[in-house]
């Protein structure tokens, strides 16, 4: 069995595998293949450039890119640095980038060709403007080249005594009050409730040397990111696709022997719905992970049918470094159970409870605020005490913020959530920092937003208008304003106008009676 315990740190992972399989294939994007060896020098080259360009222990760097062999190199040398690194999604806009970028702190900024025009405008309103390191295409970009400047470096092993608890990734979430917060999270954090499942012999979570896993979610959510250091945790091959395509995804599964990949429920409906899924051959894939937002269940066992594998579905968050609850492959069966509506188990060495709203635990099958407990839990919010106490408790239980709750065998079932995300194809999106986005439209009084069923992507996200009186409101106009000031996804799919929004007597908008006729007749609040 391998040895987890010599590996603490994703620094650590690096260096073991470099002796234990040196010439092993640790990554493979886009024809350019990665030796464990390399992967271990190249980290740590990154880790002494990064030292040359100033930043020091605890210092944060940032990330602006699609999916790539590198940004893994970037992680491990970050990491073996002391340095913390902080993945911006591609999708956002300039402004958007800018604000974490500047509330980060970010000495240096690593930007990918696809994203050079954003970035640059994000830059362009900073008070003081970080060093550009450009990923790839040199001949488009008049920053230096990674490859030069990871190059320059030394390849020697790094001495720097780095602790598990200390930082090593930020990811930013969705702000409840229009503002994303910076989620620390240390190499203990990511590292210890994989090392626990491994021990634990999970029959999912059993992987073989000749396992090859398929990187395919933006790493920019902790689902990708961390579902690539899994990988290289185990030392096998990962495959990593620059950005998720149904068309790519079944030619890695066949061309590539795919063991192992973690797939959002919406990208998975997509590849399952190719015209050329049913052609495909699936016979080395061992187990499908999915999760991020619920999976119906149709379309559950549609996919168990199609790819003939296991199952497992994932619950988990970004505070809690990702997946905390699992369902087991024996409790999916073709023909539908109880339980497939359900998040499953705690992961080994996690507690769950439910909670009323005094934080009292509650009996069996009480729906409650689901609070969790483990080495998972995040370090707390970067520079925000404040909301850190507001969800972490002195004993260390971590509200998440979904209502749900747990049955006599102790499986975790998902009800509603506590506070009002939108959870659409996987991607978080908040009411307040859409609303913020539409309330300077001229036509627009009041709003208020929220998630409405939809098929594709499990919800949608939904404005309610009122508008301003006297003039003929504009739905697609006012969309359009929206999408200039937040990314494309958390732009309203749709808007519907009314007099006035129900509220209580405190003048709180009732969101939930909003959401109530578009929801009328489903079992449950979230799809």
């Amino acid at each position: 069995m391998t040895d987890f315990d010599s590996m603490p740190t994703l620094g650590a992972i690096a260096r073991h595998y470099a002796r234990l399989r040196p010439t092993s294939v640790a990554m493979s994007f886009e024809g350019r293949e990665t030796s464990y060896h390399e992967f271990n020098r190249h980290s740590n080259q990154v880790a002494h450039a990064l030292a040359v360009a100033g930043a020091k222990r605890a210092d944060r760097i940032a990330y602006v890119g699609k999916n790539s062999d590198q940004y893994f190199e970037l992680v491990f040398g970050a990491a073996k640095a002391g340095v913390v690194l902080t993945p911006v999604g591609w999708r956002l806009t300039p402004a958007e980038m800018a604000f974490i970028i500047e509330d980060c702190g970010a000495s240096i900024v690593f930007i990918g060709a696809e994203t050079m025009s954003q970035v640059e405008q994000a830059l362009s309103g900073l008070k003081r403007r970080p060093k550009v390191i450009a990923m790839d295409q040199p001949c488009l970009s008049p920053h230096e080249l990674f490859e030069t400047w990871r190059d320059t470096a030394s390849g020697d092993e790094v001495d720097l005594c780095v602790d598990e608890h200390d930082v090593a990734l930020q990811l930013y979430t969705s702000g409840t009050t229009g503002r994303p917060k910076g989620v620390m999270l240390t190499h203990a954090n990511l590292l210890r409730g994989r090392r626990a499942a491994a021990r634990a012999r999970l029959s999912w979570f059993a992987w073989k040397p000749d396992d090859i896993s398929l990187v395919a979610m933006p790493v920019a959510h902790v689902g990708g990111t961390v579902w690539g250091v899994i990988g290289l945790y185990h030392g096998v091959k990962s495959i990593i696709l620059r950005e998720f395509d149904p068309e790519k995804v079944l030619d890695c599964v066949e061309r590539d022997r795919i063991s192992q990949l973690f797939m959002v429920p919406a990208a998975l409906q997509l590849v399952a719905r190719s015209p050329r899924a049913r052609d495909i051959d699936y016979s080395a894939l061992k187990c499908i992970l999915y999760g991020a937002s619920p999976m119906p269940i149709e379309l559950l066992r549609e996919c168990i049918k199609l790819f003939e594998c296991a199952f497992c579905q994932q619950y988990g968050m970004t505070e809690t470094s990702g997946t905390i609850v699992y369902l087991p492959p024996e409790d999916h069966h073709l023909s539908g159970n109880a339980r497939m509506r359900g998040a499953g188990l705690p992961m080994p060495g996690v507690e769950i409870s439910i909670v009323d709203s005094h934080g009292n635990a509650l009996p069996p099958n009480t729906v409650g605020e689901v609070v969790t407990r483990s080495a998972a839990n995040m370090a707390g919010y970067w520079r925000n005490s404040e909301a850190t106490d507001a969800v972490v408790d002195a004993q260390g239980w971590l509200r998440t913020g979904d209502a749900g709750y747990l049955d006599e065998d102790g499986y975790l079932y998902i009800h509603d959530r506590v506070k009002d995300m939108i959870i659409s194809g996987a991607e978080n999106v908040y009411p307040a920092e859409v609303e913020n986005a539409i309330y300077g439209h001229p036509h627009v009084v009041e709003v208020a937003v929220i998630g409405v069923p939809d098929e594709k992507w499990g919800e949608a996200v939904k404005a309610i208008v009122v508008p301003k009186p006297g003039v003929t409101p504009d739905p697609d106009g006012i969309i359009e304003f929206a999408r200039a000031r937040i990314a494309g996804f958390k732009v309203p799919k749709s808007i519907d106008f009314v007099n006035a929004l129900p509220r209580n007597a405190s003048g709180k908008i009732l969101r939930r009676t909003l959401r109530e006729p578009y929801w009328f007749g489903r079992d449950r609040q979230v799809n």
